[in-house]
């Protein structure tokens, strides 16, 4: 028996039929056959349905989080610049053929490798 491929059913489709077993009109075994989806995925979709109806009606500026702040953004890119430059100067002082244990520097809060003698 082959496997069916992987379908994306879009969110007009999901809607219409969550809406359906809403209704109740249909059992959703009838509705599965109909639509020929799983009827736990209808389940699924008519709970993310009854989960959203609330933000139909409500303010979405209000659940809108605010925006980043962009020089707390430019400093994290260079933190993250700085360390990714210490880490590249490191690794070129390890010796391969040397065990290697990996520990973390609190100072820098990037993971080193070091040497084991």
């Amino acid at each position: 028996m082959a496997r069916r491929p992987r379908r994306n059913h879009s969110s007009a489709f999901k809607a219409k039929v969550a809406l359906e077993a809403l209704r109740g009109i249909k059992t959703l075994t009838e509705l599965a056959t109909q639509y020929d989806v799983h009827p736990n995925q209808i389940t699924t979709w008519k709970t993310q349905l009854l989960e959203g109806a609330e933000g139909v009606f409500g303010n979405e500026a209000a659940k809108c989080s605010p925006p980043p702040d962009i020089k707390e953004l430019h400093a994290k890119i260079g933190q993250q610049a700085l360390e990714i430059d210490l880490y590249d100067g490191l690794r070129v002082n390890i010796h391969f053929n040397a065990p290697i244990d990996l520990i973390r520097s609190e100072q820098i809060g990037v993971w080193v490798s070091m040497m084991v003698v």
